[in-house]
C-alpha cells in the first residue's frame, strides 16, 4: 500500500500551489478534487473580473499574462489549468472526498473512488460550494438561483437580487443592460464597501437614476411562484410580481466535513483552529490552505494574500518530520 506524504484535498489555486512545494521538496503527493482543475473558477460568472491584478494570482513565480488590467475568469482558467498541464500534476478529478480520520501514525482518507493513507493532509476546499441560504419559504423553488453565469436567460424577465456584495451587483447590472427589469432586496443601508471600485459609482448611479430599483435596510420573507415577498426599513410588508431570485448571498466552507475531520470551530463564524505561522491544525498533521482558514468571514483569505500558505505548510512538514522518505 503506498504511503503518500502529502494528500491535498481541493485542485484550486492554492492547493495547485501546494503541490508545487511538494514537488519542489521531492515529497510524494496527491490531489484529490470533486470536481475540474480550479473548479471554483469555473463556476464564477461568465463575464467575471478579478479585483487584483494579474501578477498578485501568480503562483511559483509564473508569469500570469493579461491583456486587460483586471484578468477575468477564462483568464484564469487558462493560467491554472495550464500549469498543472505543464508540470503534470498528480491530480485525481471528479472525486469527492468523504471522510479524513488519523490512527496513531496515518491519515486515512476515504472518497467516492477509493481510500489512501496519508502522513499529512492538506485542506484546500475554498468556500464556494454551500450557499448561504436565507431559510425563507419559497427558497427551493426553481426560480431561485444561488449561482449566477451569465444574463441571457433574464433578458424581458422581473428579477430580484438578493444581497449588495460584487456578486450581487454583478448580476444586477448584467441582467438590467440585457433587459431585465431588476429589483435589489439589500439588508444594509448602502452598497457594500467591498465592491470593486470601478463598478460600485455605476450601480448607485443606476440606483440613484431608476433604472435598477433597490430597497435597502429591508429583508425578503417569502418567494412565491409568481411574486417575492420583502419588509421594508419601516417594517411594512410588500409583494412585488417576479420571475427569477438571484439570491447572492454568499457561500460557506463545508464545517461538517472540517468538524467531521476533528478541526475545532470557534465562536460565532466558525474560525476553525490553526497556527498562523504553520498553518497547522489543531489535528498533528491537518492542515488548512486558503480562504477555508476564514470560517464565515469569507472576505478574509484569497488567491492573493494566501499564496504563502503553500511554503508555510511545506516548511512545517519538512521541519516536523525528518522521517519522511523523500524520493530521489
Amino acid at each position: 500500500m503506498e504511503i503518500l506524504d502529502i494528500l491535498i484535498i481541493g485542485a484550486g489555486p492554492i492547493g495547485l500551489n501546494c503541490a508545487i512545494e511538494a514537488e519542489k521538496n521531492n515529497l510524494n503527493y496527491l490531489i484529490i478534487e470533486k470536481g475540474t482543475i480550479v473548479n471554483s473558477l469555473y463556476n464564477y460568472p461568465l463575464y467575471m473580473r478579478f479585483f487584483s491584478t494579474a501578477e498578485k494570482l501568480e503562483i511559483d513565480g509564473i508569469p500570469f499574462i493579461s491583456t486587460a488590467p483586471k484578468p477575468g475568469r477564462q483568464e484564469a482558467l487558462e493560467y491554472y489549468q495550464g500549469i498543472a498541464r505543464q508540470k503534470e500534476m498528480n491530480i485525481h478529478l471528479y472525486e469527492k472526498v468523504m471522510n479524513v480520520s488519523k490512527n496513531n501514525t496515518f491519515f486515512e482518507i476515504e472518497t467516492t473512488k477509493a481510500k489512501y493513507t496519508a502522513k499529512n493532509v492538506v485542506i484546500a476546499t475554498g468556500f464556494y460550494d454551500i450557499p448561504n441560504q436565507m431559510n425563507i419559504p419559497g427558497e427551493n423553488l426553481p426560480k431561485v438561483k444561488h449561482y449566477y453565469t451569465e444574463p441571457y436567460p433574464y433578458t424581458r424577465q422581473k428579477v430580484v437580487v438578493v444581497g449588495s456584495s460584487n456578486s450581487a451587483v454583478d448580476a444586477a447590472l448584467e441582467t438590467y443592460r440585457k433587459g431585465a427589469e431588476v429589483t435589489m432586496i439589500i439588508r444594509h443601508s448602502e452598497i457594500s464597501k467591498n465592491v470593486k471600485y470601478w463598478v460600485k459609482p455605476d450601480i448607485e448611479n443606476r440606483i440613484t437614476e431608476g433604472s435598477i430599483k433597490a430597497h435597502f435596510n429591508a429583508e425578503i420573507i417569502e418567494i412565491k411562484e409568481n411574486s417575492v415577498v420583502f419588509k421594508d426599513e419601516n417594517k411594512h410588508i410588500h409583494e412585488i410580481e417576479n420571475d427569477f431570485v438571484l439570491a447572492m448571498t454568499g457561500y460557506l466552507p463545508d464545517f461538517d466535513f472540517l468538524k467531521n475531520s476533528g478541526i475545532e470551530l470557534n465562536g460565532n463564524c466558525l474560525n476553525p483552529s490553526y497556527n498562523m505561522e504553520t498553518m497547522e491544525t489543531n489535528v498533528p498533521n491537518l492542515y488548512l490552505a486558503g480562504v477555508v482558514c476564514g470560517g464565515k468571514d469569507t472576505h478574509l483569505w484569497f488567491i492573493e494574500n494566501s499564496r504563502t500558505h503553500a511554503h508555510m505548510i511545506i516548511h512545517n512538514i519538512l521541519s516536523h518530520n525528518k522521517h519522511l522518505k523523500t524520493r530521489a
